[in-house]
């Protein structure tokens, strides 16, 4: 396996293919995978960043969300209504996007893929709804990630660097890490802290190799506790503006206010700011053509955080600990010293000389052949491995499972009330299973993409593991009326219809579409993780018959005679019901 980003030349094919739709977007049908198959690597990207869309006045920007309780945009402040219902309405909206509803097919993928690096923007800049408490705040800082999650695209100053300039004033951000307390005088650390350590900086690579032991007390390896002081007092004098009033002028969006006035910043800390030998001893200084008279102003005060920002992206680390957060989020979550030296170094190369932005890095690491190595394990043999390397967040399953099944979900616009409904559902069920949505149990995010060294395997214990078969289980059940979400017989002969009446190919077609590892099967010599031994359990799970060796033959001559007759369209459908339930309650099935 090269450990380099040279790109991978020829045709994805299927198993490549729905590797990218799962890790770049969230998953995909048979009809997007096949697409995808007969296309080049270069090809792929191509379709995937379509700068289209951006040109587009009706898809480049999300129209905003509809209360159907009050039948107006909710962000509208003269309107009526329970911000809590409003916050709910967010964050079940924010998952609605996902499906990117109502979208052409012209901007179907790029609009999915802005949607899963605005996800990744949100647990790389955690926000809690219960601590902000402001449904708009909320909604302006995803649009705030959403406008960065393009930033190879807009112009020249839509970059991640920018958008960190951005954060530091964001109003939902200086309330969540209490940068509205931060005052000269009586300064709050919370928010320069977690800037270093979360968000810029880091704490360096984590490993169960880390040899490193501090110089001391508050000597975090690449910034010290004086470092965090005096970025504290660059970050003073904020309040968040609820009136959203304050629009900033390159993103048109609200951010936070200076607490006495444009004019006459009081509350924030005057003079410089000396760092340490981290930074080069560097100090920040008030610029004086940006005040007035002798007092501070907004201009000054913004002037010095972009001073910081800069300080801190002009050192080495600050790019490397992005692309190990890009890494863990889009590959895998085992950093090795050979993939810190050969990888991740690469793709800070790439983001630093890119101008800091996000897109050309994902471009690059897409391309590559590293990204779609495929190792097959042998018998009796586990590979740790890009391929299944990743257990589903409840997000991704729940998202995942309705694109890879085609069930269409209502229009946000035209059928709203059903629309919330829906994502109403959804949402419950990713809690069940583990993933509050926007309530991360911690401020530095959802356990799986930051929690040395268990990461991605904190989304599984007996319980939620219970609900995710539960989720699948539900959803391929009839409703009280006898309807059914998904009709797993119109599934099979719209995506199936060859192989549909011989049992055991049908599961060696079905299995490339919905595991991670299912290259090359054969049932005699099978590849990937579909062993003998697992197609043999999916087919006693479809046709019930109890002795393998015995009654196999007979109950798959059988298959092929009911599925022929349409008067056995009930049988047949309850039969693909419980395949479908074992194919999806499966532990391949948590993997992508």
């Amino acid at each position: 396996m090269p450990l380099n980003l040279d790109p991978y030349n020829g045709a994805l094919g299927t198993e490549r293919a729905a590797h990218l739709l799962r890790r770049a977007t969230f998953g995909a049908t048979r009809a997007e995978i096949d697409e995808f198959a007969n296309l080049t690597a270069a090809e792929a990207i191509n379709r995937l960043f379509n700068d289209a869309l951006l040109t587009d006045a009706t898809h480049g920007v999300p129209a905003p969300p509809i209360d159907p309780e009050i039948g107006t945009d909710w962000l509208d402040p003269n309107i009526d209504g329970s911000e809590n219902n409003r916050q709910d309405y967010f964050k079940w909206w924010v998952v609605g996007q996902m499906f990117t509803p109502g979208v052409p097919d012209a901007f179907k993928f790029t609009y999915a893929l802005r949607e899963k690096i605005t996800l990744f923007l949100h647990t790389y800049f955690t926000t809690k709804i219960l601590t902000v408490n402001s449904s708009r705040a909320l909604y302006y800082q995803n649009a705030l990630f959403r406008l960065y999650a393009y930033d190879d695209f807009l112009n020249s100053e839509l970059d991640f660097k920018e958008l960190t300039k951005k954060v530091c004033v964001d109003n939902a951000m200086l309330i969540f890490l209490d940068g509205d307390q931060n005052v000269k005088g009586n300064i709050n650390e919370n928010f320069a802290r977690e800037n270093f350590e979360l968000y810029t900086i880091g704490r360096g690579l984590e490993s169960e190799n880390e040899t490193r032991t501090p110089s001391g007390p508050g000597d975090y390896f690449f910034f010290t506790e004086e470092d965090v002081r005096e970025a504290s007092k660059v970050l003073s004098g904020w309040d968040k503006d609820l009136d959203f009033a304050n629009i900033d002028e390159l993103t048109g969006l609200p951010r936070g206010v200076v607490k006495g006035g444009a004019l006459n910043a009081s509350q924030h800390t005057e003079g410089d700011k000396q760092f340490t030998a981290y930074f080069n001893n560097q100090v920040i200084s008030p610029d004086p053509l940006l005040l007035n008279g002798a007092n501070q102003t907004e201009a000054s005060a913004l002037d010095e955080i972009s001073q910081l920002i800069e300080m801190i992206f002009a050192q080495e680390e600050t790019a490397k600990h992005l692309c190990r957060k890009l890494y863990r989020f889009f590959v895998y979550y085992d950093v090795t010293t050979e993939v810190e030296d050969n990888i991740i170094q690469a793709m800070a190369d790439t983001f630093v000389t890119s101008g800091y932005r996000l897109i050309p890095v994902l471009k690059q690491l897409f391309q590559s052949q590293y990204f779609y190595d495929l190792q097959v394990p042998g018998p009796n043999e586990v590979i740790d491995d890009k391929f299944g390397g990743i257990i589903k967040s409840p997000l991704d399953l729940v998202v995942g499972t309705y694109k890879n099944l085609e069930i269409n979900i209502p229009d946000p616009q035209a059928d709203a009330q059903n629309f919330y409904d829906l994502m109403s559902d959804l949402t419950r069920s990713m809690n069940n299973m583990g993933m509050d949505f926007y309530e991360p149990f911690e401020v530095a995010g959802y356990g799986a993409y930051h929690q040395f060294p268990r990461f991605n395997r904190n989304w599984i214990s007996t319980h939620w593991l219970t609900q995710r078969y539960n989720f699948i289980r539900q959803l391929l059940a009839a409703d009280m009326d006898g309807n059914l979400t998904i009709n797993p017989l119109i599934f099979v002969q719209n995506n199936f219809a060859a192989s549909a009446g011989d049992a055991r190919q049908l599961i060696i077609d079905m299995a490339p579409y919905f595991f991670p590892l299912a290259q090359g099967l054969d049932f005699d010599n099978p590849g990937g993780d579909l062993t003998p031994a697992r197609v043999r359990y999916f087919l006693q799970a479809f046709l019930g018959f109890s002795e393998y060796d015995t009654e196999a033959d007979m109950a798959v001559t059988e298959w092929t005679a009911l599925y022929a007759d349409p008067n056995n369209y009930l049988e047949v459908t309850t039969r693909l019901t419980s395949l479908f339930n074992a194919l999806m309650q499966s532990p391949e099935y948590q993997l992508f």
